[in-house]
């Protein structure tokens, strides 16, 4: 699996840790804590690829410290 630079930041709205992963558009996980928020989002990250593979759609490349648009 192609390891990718992973945000996260403290919502204080929702007092949850959300993380992302630019480079996939919409995949995005939160947890209570930030461990918890970095497991989810390596579990979208699969299921991102997973569906972009079946849907015949192509992987981007990980892009060291791309920053969120």
């Amino acid at each position: 699996m192609v390891e990718y630079s992973i945000f996260i930041k403290y919502d204080p709205s929702d007092q949850i840790f959300v993380a992302s992963i630019p480079e996939l558009p919409g995949c995005m996980a939160h947890g209570k804590t930030k461990e918890q928020a970095l497991k989810e989002v390596e579990i979208a990250k699969e299921l991102w690829s997973e569906t972009a593979l079946e849907d015949g759609e192509e992987i981007p490349e990980p892009n060291l410290f791309s920053m969120p648009v």
